[in-house]
C-alpha cells in the first residue's frame, strides 16, 4: 500500500466524528471508511482489496483512537 493512502486513511479517521465511528459495526465501519476513500480517489481493485483487508485488521484501533477522543 503507498504511503499517501495509508496517510488519507488515517486522515479520513482522525476527520470523523467519533460516535459515528464508535457505532456502526465492523462491516459498516470498513465499509463507511471505503465509500469515502474511495469517493476521494481512484483505486484499483488490488488497492481496494488491500486497504479493506488493512482496515479490518485495524477496527480495535479505530475504535480506541474514537474512545479515546471522546
Amino acid at each position: 500500500m503507498n504511503p499517501y493512502l495509508l496517510r488519507q486513511f488515517w486522515a479520513l479517521i482522525e476527520a470523523s466524528q467519533n460516535h459515528l465511528l464508535l457505532s456502526l459495526d465492523d462491516n459498516h465501519l470498513v465499509h463507511w471508511l471505503m465509500e469515502r476513500i474511495i469517493g476521494e480517489q481512484e483505486l484499483d481493485s488490488t488497492e481496494v482489496d488491500t486497504l479493506t483487508h488493512y482496515a479490518y485488521a485495524h477496527v480495535a484501533l479505530i475504535r480506541d483512537l474514537a474512545g479515546d477522543r471522546q
